[in-house]
């Protein structure tokens, strides 16, 4: 790869994309980039970073949000313990560091939420250490280069492939993980036929060579999803629904949702569930939706509860209007949709 370091860095140069948190190398910039990138793609991050950043735009705005406006800023974005940890990070570099991000890899890496990746590239790209950034796309880009059948789903791989990287002579290790990362993105692509004649390795590159691209990289097979049955109960009573706070613990949890239960219920059983929040008018079908997070997949049936008389504190009123000011995860989203569709 010393062959073509340099050839990479002026690809990446005249070839990337104008991204906000690019132009400049505020560590607290590229932070909070990093971690929207995970498990997120660019074209989505974008939006909610510019919002994200004009709310809080610096370390002692995020560390004194209070929790329900951050998972807000957060919503659609998912894992949303991501933000809880981005105001821990926070509130640890304004007492520990009065206000200012630390300087190197081994401070980094001990704040909340940051893992080697995020402390290398932060480290590497705004304050210049020799670090080296080993994510998905870089993994895909090294094992396509040396023809190399390590097992990325293995944990000593990154070891294994960071400690090669690290022995390639790059000036600037910043530059050189940015553009890593790009190319595999935009180039040396995971799914479909990789652009070959646009990438900058090309010469050196023996998965090109030997036309078996499609080998790399080696991973263990993905483990099927536990797959849940679930009940989710719309209400609907002068314009107010039933929301609730999911417990402090668990998936999702702080998070709000409507009323649900494991299961696939009858229609007796809805009748029998909306009793328990006071007269119930009607019961009609609504939409179904399948949600899948990383280990487990919500197929969820929801149904309309129409009351005559309800006895519950928990109402959320203004149910209709486009601006909702509490956070309610992607699954739950699209029944807020139609109920705002019943409601106009």
């Amino acid at each position: 790869m010393n062959d073509v370091v340099e050839k990479l860095l002026i690809w990446y140069v005249n070839n990337k994309r104008e991204l906000p948190w690019r132009k400049d190398k505020d560590p607290y910039h590229v932070w909070i980039s990093e971690i929207m990138l995970q498990q997120t793609r660019i074209e989505a991050v974008l939006s909610y970073y510019e919002i994200f950043m004009k709310e809080l735009p610096d370390i002692s705005s995020l560390a004194a949000v209070e929790e329900d406006k951050l998972l807000k800023l957060w919503q659609g974005l998912g894992y949303y313990n991501r933000a809880r940890n981005l105001k821990k990070a926070a509130i640890q570099i304004m007492e520990q560091y009065d206000g200012k991000f630390p300087t190197t890899y081994v401070e980094i890496i001990q704040l909340p939420g940051i893992g080697e990746y995020t402390a290398s590239a932060i480290s590497s790209i705004c304050f210049g250490e020799r670090e080296v950034t080993v994510d998905g796309n870089v993994m895909r880009v090294f094992t396509r280069f040396y023809n190399d059948e390590v097992n990325i789903s293995k944990n000593s791989t990154k070891k294994i492939i960071r400690d090669k990287l690290l022995s390639v002579f790059v000036s600037d290790f910043g530059l050189f993980n940015e553009a890593m990362m790009e190319l595999g993105e935009r180039v040396c692509i995971p799914n479909g036929m990789p652009k070959c004649d646009s990438c900058p390795l090309q010469e050196k590159c023996e998965a090109y060579h030997n036309e078996n691209y499609y080998l790399f990289p080696i991973k263990d097979e993905r483990r099927s999803k536990e797959e849940i049955d679930m009940t989710v109960f719309i209400f609907v009573w002068e314009k107010k629904t039933i929301v609730q706070k999911r417990k402090n613990a668990g998936l999702l949890h702080n998070l709000y949702e409507f009323p649900n239960m494991e299961g696939v219920l009858s229609f007796d059983e809805v009748l029998d569930y909306g009793s328990r929040y006071g007269t119930v008018e009607s019961v009609s079908p609504s939409i179904s939706y399948t949600h899948v997070f990383t280990h487990k997949k919500w197929k969820m049936q929801s149904y309309f509860v129409f009351m005559k008389k309800i006895n519950c504190s928990n109402l959320f009123s203004s149910i209709s209007s486009i601006e909702v000011n509490f956070a309610m995860p992607t699954a739950f989203s699209p029944f807020l949709y139609v109920l705002k569709e019943e409601l106009k």
